[in-house]
């Protein structure tokens, strides 16, 4: 129900709102979330077409969002990527049913119709107040990376502090 696609979306812009309005890079986000760096840059063109988030140009340049994380639903998100589609005649193709929907698929749209409400009321600032959350992953993380990668985004910079240390040692 829920595609790759949607799901990168997702971390992505919780990624970036996690950083209070601080341009995060492509990289940056791509780490932190390990969504594959070609992809993401696809992804993120879409996201900043549809108006969810915006890109900055320059040193200090990146990706941030065009609402504050209070005001921008998961809806917006999902509808930016990959719009949801209600079951409204029979997919199918059976003409006899016309719009009327057979048990199966008025049950189908139901539960769609059910997401689509939970999608709509739910912010990114909820997904981010929910307790323990650090990072919008599923899976055990390296957590001092993403830490790192974090931080060096809410520093402004593409640098982490990983990175300036091993400078100093060449």
């Amino acid at each position: 129900m829920i595609s790759q696609t949607v799901e990168y979306a997702l971390r992505s812009i919780v990624t970036i709102a996690q950083h209070d309005g601080h341009p995060c890079t492509a990289q940056q986000i791509s780490e932190i979330t390990q969504v594959p760096a070609p992809y993401l840059s696809k992804l993120m063109q879409r996201l900043v077409r549809a108006g969810v988030a915006k890109s900055q140009r320059g040193l200090h340049g990146g990706f941030v969002l065009t609402k504050q994380p209070s005001e921008l639903t998961i809806w917006e998100v999902v509808d930016a990527v990959e719009p949801f589609k209600r079951i409204h005649e029979c997919p199918l193709g059976i003409k006899s049913h016309g719009s009327v929907l057979c048990p199966l698929h008025r049950r189908l749209d139901g539960a769609m119709e059910m997401v689509e409400k939970q999608f709509r009321s739910t912010t990114i600032a909820d997904v981010l107040a929910e307790p323990g959350a650090v990072t919008p992953l599923c899976q055990e993380r390296k957590t001092l990376q993403i830490q790192a990668n974090l931080a060096a985004c809410k520093r402004g910079t593409t640098e982490t502090k990983n990175d300036k240390n091993a400078k100093k040692k060449t």
